[in-house]
């Protein structure tokens, strides 16, 4: 029986925007406001940004999983930003509503979602692999074999 340990503290390689004030109704995001207003932080972004995404590290790579159920792999995106940031984003857009459409109740999301998680100085970005099956994407990035120290013997005299 393996145990994993999932924990909500914070992750230096994580680039995730936390936006602490999101939802408080003193006017955050319009141009009066004494907070910052950022692009991501609109209510249909904020809907969808929670993509769930589990990092984990083997011998061999780092692979990251992340949920994303009901879309398909042309509405996804995997990239390379800065030489050494994974970016992964996507958009589940709104289900067409037809005129004589009664809903009773919506609850699930769309909109936007991104992030990104800076990679190690071991990750070889350039053999980066992405697939999706059953609405989990499967991203890849292999290591550097880590390098073994040079050893010289030295001759002992006397």
């Amino acid at each position: 029986m393996s145990l994993i340990r999932r924990s909500n503290v914070f992750d230096p390689f994580s680039l995730d925007l936390w936006d602490p004030f999101q939802g408080f109704p003193f006017g955050y995001g319009s141009s009066s406001s004494l907070f910052p207003s950022f692009a991501s932080a609109n209510s249909e972004t904020a809907a969808f940004a929670g993509a769930r995404i589990d990092w984990k590290e083997t011998p061999e790579a780092h692979v990251f999983k992340a949920d994303v159920p009901g879309l398909k792999k042309e509405e996804v995106k995997v990239e390379i930003e800065d030489g050494n940031v994974l970016q992964i984003s996507g958009e589940r857009s709104k289900e067409q509503e037809e005129k004589n459409d009664q809903w009773h109740r919506v609850e699930r999301s769309s909109g936007k979602f991104l992030r990104r998680f800076r990679l190690p100085e071991n990750a070889k970005t350039e053999q980066i692999k992405a697939s999706m099956e059953n609405g989990v994407l499967t991203v890849t990035v292999p290591k550097e074999e880590a390098k073994k120290p040079d050893v010289k013997p030295v001759q002992i005299t006397g």
